[in-house]
């Protein structure tokens, strides 16, 4: 299952070689070896390697007694935000012990990143950037890398390319290095290479992320990210978080309800949001808590990620994987063998159209943060909200048939909801 990013990617193109993972190892070797490369200078050396072909598809309160549970309940953990922070429940297990649901786990990483920028902003330094502190030989190819990480997100993101043309140098490079390490990452378990991806081979990626976050990027594209991070607060947790996503992608194939699929859903989508968030940056008219911003966005990766899921039932059971929890498809009467037939029936449409409600509500408590972020990222945000939202339509419109389906987006329609967004990116936090 591919990575739901905020932004929209159009799915008729595929990245190989996870962006050049296996051969930039080898090139990287080779070159850090060669004693022609300043020491300082051999992290911007290495070069990872694209082609052009099919695109990987990519791809974030309330409670629902239609859909058998009970989420993101409010306790009344912030009163200051002009809407609710959001918190799961907790249960007990059989012997008494206080058990966190996936939403309550999640939170923890939610109020973990935020207090990195409200602390940030408590001591007066600057949040939009940090000085670069580079060497000048380095500069060019520093530079470089930032061009190289535009050049992909240009290719497989265009209508997000387009609005962050709109945000500040110093956001947009940094949003385009996120993009890449993102589709990278998603490339690992996604991509023509997935057959070959062993646990070790994800390890030793989170190996690397870690020396990057160190200041020891592997290749031109760890580079651009690696100061980024320096930059921006932003944690390396998310990241982390992602390649867990990618490790359950190798060794689990099913879902016994929405708390697990949840935690699914953060690892490979929620996660976005929140390394996002500290370089979209919020309005500094907003008055909402900086917990709920962040927790909206989260909502954002949630609600297209689960709009993945639902479009792509069909191929996804291609590859005997049913995104889907369990326990709902066995309360609507239904079971993996359906789900394999691809019988549309209406048992069926009875059970999307729940599934459908609660995507919904997940991109409802999306937009109340989208309205909080710095005016200048406003704009892909919503546009990433708003076409991803139409795709649930189109579910609709092709009478529930997600098994030999696809449902997309027209490119009329697309066109049409831009402006839309752009209007909507203009509205000031009130």
């Amino acid at each position: 299952m591919s990575v739901a990013l905020l932004w929209i990617v159009s799915p008729n193109s595929e990245v190989s070689n996870s962006f050049g993972f296996l051969d930039s190892a080898r090139e990287g070797t080779r070159l850090l070896e060669s004693s022609k490369i300043p020491a300082r200078d051999r992290g911007l050396a290495c070069h990872g390697r694209l082609k052009k072909g099919k695109k990987q598809k990519l791809g974030y309160s309330f409670s629902n007694s239609d859909l058998g549970h009970s989420y993101m309940v409010n306790l009344g953990l912030e009163k200051k935000g002009k809407f609710p922070v959001f918190s799961s429940m907790v249960a007990a297990n059989p012997a008494g012990e206080v058990a966190l649901s996936s939403e309550q786990k999640v939170y923890d990483v939610v109020l973990k990143q935020a207090a990195l920028v409200k602390k940030q902003l408590k001591s007066g330094e600057d949040l939009e950037v940090k000085p670069d502190i580079i060497l000048p030989r380095s500069m060019g190819l520093l530079s470089e890398a930032y061009d190289r990480c535009g050049e992909v997100c240009a290719e497989y993101a265009k209508t997000f390319y387009l609005g962050t043309l709109l945000m500040t140098p110093e956001r947009r490079r940094a949003i385009w290095a996120i993009y890449v390490w993102c589709r990278r990452t998603d490339e690992l378990v996604d991509g023509p290479n997935a057959s070959h991806i062993t646990p070790t081979a994800l390890d030793r990626w989170e190996s690397r992320l870690e020396d990057l976050f160190r200041g020891r990027p592997f290749d031109m594209l760890d580079a651009a990210l690696s100061d980024t991070v320096a930059k921006f607060p932003v944690d390396i947790q998310p990241f982390k978080d992602m390649i867990e996503g990618m490790r359950l992608d190798l060794r689990k194939s099913r879902y016994k309800n929405f708390d697990e699929l949840y935690l699914y859903c953060y690892y490979v989508a929620g996660t976005v949001g929140l390394m996002s968030v500290p370089v979209m940056g919020i309005a500094p008219e907003s008055q909402a808590t900086t917990e709920s911003i962040y927790n909206a966005a989260l909502a954002l990766g949630i609600a297209n990620q689960l709009t993945n899921i639902l479009r792509d039932v069909g191929e996804d059971a291609r590859r005997g994987r049913v995104y889907l929890p369990q326990d709902e498809l066995a309360q609507a009467g239904l079971s993996d063998e359906d789900i394999f037939a691809g019988r549309v029936t209406d048992k069926w449409r009875s059970f999307m159209k729940n599934q459908i409600k609660r995507a919904r509500m997940f991109f409802d408590q999306a937009e109340e943060g989208v309205k909080e972020l710095n005016a200048a990222s406003r704009w892909p945000v919503w546009a990433s909200l708003l076409l991803y939202r139409k795709i649930l339509d189109e579910i609709e419109a092709n009478d529930y048939n997600n098994f030999t389906r696809r449902a997309y987006v027209s490119k009329p329609k697309k066109l049409l909801a831009l402006p839309i967004a752009y209007a909507k990116s203009l509205v000031a936090p009130s």
